[in-house]
């Protein structure tokens, strides 16, 4: 009797791991779920180990890159594609590589770069972001590299959408080097769409003013940055009916705070 129980006791001890593995894998898949799920990234509903397993993956690569999790929110949110389960952070790596490269941007360069636009990594180096910066540094716009708003969403602009601003600024009576000049100076003018804000700006300058438009530009080309509703008619109509609207050069017109331009004219 007491050989068999001998022989029956280990054999109960060398099952008892299963278990408590499964266990352990099941808490894990948990966590790992859980965490996913706090910066904001949701997985397909199998939540298979596979699945998981390659997500981590490329919040993993990103981290290699200088991203932490406090990063991975916004990333998530604007481009959830780079999350997906089927995604190869691999094929991001030119991005990287022309933002380190082309731009010559330090580590932490690209980092704000990429926060300010993630949708840059899914941009064709070759077909969208190379011939962007060239035409970019045509117009002598500088400094591209620093991590701005602007300096990131101009550089996932496509060249086409960048020449409709071009050709709003000749067609109205610029020539291509004051256009080119006018988009150097303010490159921020890329960023508005032509019919539903820099043309009415543009007319009523010409209109309403009365004022030389492709000269008051060439001078202060900032002048299509300042909001029409808010700014522009506003400050126009209180010198108008001072009768000092033509003596007032637009930049002290619109880049005067409140109290300094109301005050001067009462």
């Amino acid at each position: 009797m007491h050989h068999l129980l001998l022989l029956h006791s280990p054999t109960l001890c060398s099952s008892s791991p299963l278990p408590h593995r499964h266990l352990q894998f099941r808490t894990r898949h948990r966590q790992d779920l859980r965490y996913l799920k706090s910066l904001g990234i949701n997985p397909p509903d199998s939540h298979s180990p596979q699945t998981l397993s390659q997500i981590l993956s490329t919040l993993n690569y990103f981290k290699s890159k200088g991203f932490s999790d406090s990063d991975f929110p916004r990333i998530a949110f604007l481009s959830p594609h780079l999350f997906a389960p089927t995604f190869d952070p691999i094929a991001i790596e030119p991005v990287f590589d022309f933002l380190t490269l082309d731009l010559a941007a330090s580590p932490e360069e690209v980092h704000g770069l990429i926060l300010k636009c993630p949708h840059i990594l899914e941009s064709d180096p070759e077909l969208c972001l190379k011939p962007t910066l060239d035409y970019l540094k045509k117009l002598g716009i500088k400094r591209l590299k620093s991590p701005t708003t602007l300096n990131a969403h101009l550089l996932d602009t496509r060249v086409g959408k960048l020449e409709e601003k071009m050709r709003f600024l000749r067609g109205v009576g610029f020539s291509d080097e004051e256009s080119r000049r006018i988009c150097g100076r303010f490159p921020a003018i890329f960023g508005y769409g032509v019919e539903h804000n820099l043309r009415p700006k543009f007319e009523y300058l010409r209109r309403e003013m009365k004022r030389n438009g492709r000269e008051e530009v060439n001078k202060f080309p900032q002048y299509f940055g300042f909001s029409l509703e808010k700014r522009i008619k506003p400050r126009y109509v209180h010198l108008k009916q001072r009768n000092v609207d033509g003596e007032v050069p637009l930049n002290r017109m619109l880049l005067w705070s409140d109290e300094r331009f109301f005050k001067k004219w009462k």
